[in-house]
């Protein structure tokens, strides 16, 4: 019987995700035994820190990607939002899990929603992109950081120190958590970051077995959107130390030949401001460089400058001086 080592980050959701794989690859490929090497990441260390001042996504990738390049696992499941948009040599992202929910949602133990939240309320999210839509609605509010893992999250909001708080539905939904929460709003009007709700799976780049594999978990609707939101992400030059929303959708309606591509994508300041949207659409055998296209759009609007002093402002009550 072959083998297959998945690696997956230790926390309860990256376990979930790669069971999930896991199972799928099992029922697809009986003569294959599914193993999973858990690694507990930088990123899921580090819970005192927004992930902007230790270096970003990178932190929940970085070790799974050395056990693969160390021989020690074929494939690693990631949670597409968190990977960055450089893959490194010898690996390969070769497939996206098809989209589910991509809704950010708001949790509170005593406010029936965000509209009934009272003046100068304390809101718990580490996200700059949501702190940006958020405060775009709603700048009277405040916005107090939220780290830790999704329990750590519930368990703060459930003292009271904060509230509200915002996370994304999909996780919350996987591990049957919103039973708990006495009220849960979606904000809909939300845009979505870069791979919401969908999985990266990510292989060492010449084993075509796993490649082969791997390819029957991918979603072809959900690998081309992602793709326009990470080809946006890249061009633009994004962190995660600044806010940045994009999203792209497929869609084909009655009476048309062929399906469209859309991509909307939103920057701005941390607290609301100079906000910049822009949002574009092709057919689908024209959306190879829509995210490309509309990150060029974005940069003649004026984007790179909001980013720079964006990543200038975010954090700075955190971030030591510079000499």
């Amino acid at each position: 019987m072959e083998k297959l080592i998945i690696a997956t980050r230790a926390s309860n959701l990256a376990l979930w995700q790669a069971y999930h794989i896991k199972e799928r690859i099992e029922i697809s490929f009986p003569e294959v035994k599914v193993e999973l090497n858990e690694i507990t990441s930088r990123g899921d260390k580090i819970l005192d820190k927004p992930l902007a001042l230790v270096g970003g996504k990178g932190h929940f990738t970085k070790e799974l990607e050395d056990e693969m390049l160390a021989g020690n696992a074929h494939l690693a499941v990631h949670s597409l939002k968190d990977v960055p948009t450089y893959i490194p040599e010898g690996l390969e992202l070769c497939a996206i899990t098809k989209r589910q929910d991509q809704s950010d949602v708001f949790l509170s133990h005593t406010h029936k929603g965000l509209r009934e939240l009272p003046e100068g309320a304390v809101v718990g999210t580490t996200s700059l992109r949501r702190r940006m839509q958020l405060l775009e609605k709603r700048p009277d509010l405040k916005v107090k950081d939220l780290r830790g893992n999704v329990n750590t999250r519930l368990r703060k909001l459930k003292e009271g120190q904060y509230d509200a708080i915002i996370l994304a539905y999909i996780g919350l939904d996987r591990l049957d958590l919103l039973k708990d929460i006495p009220y849960v709003e979606k904000l809909d009007f939300f845009i979505p970051p870069m791979g919401q709700a969908a999985l990266g799976i990510e292989i060492v780049a010449d084993n075509d077995r796993i490649r082969e594999i791997a390819m029957s978990l991918n979603d072809e609707p959900t690998f081309i959107c992602t793709k326009v939101e990470r080809d946006f992400i890249s061009v633009i030059g994004a962190g995660c130390s600044a806010p940045v929303a994009v999203n792209a959708t497929m869609e084909q309606k009655e009476g048309d030949e062929a399906p469209t591509v859309s991509v909307r994508a939103m920057i701005g300041y941390p607290d609301g401001t100079h906000i910049l949207h822009k949002s574009l659409t092709a057919p689908l055998d024209e959306s190879d460089i829509l995210g490309d296209e509309l990150a060029q759009a974005m940069i003649e609007g004026g984007a790179l400058d909001i980013l720079e002093q964006a990543e200038k402002i975010a954090f700075k009550d955190e971030m030591p001086e510079r000499l």
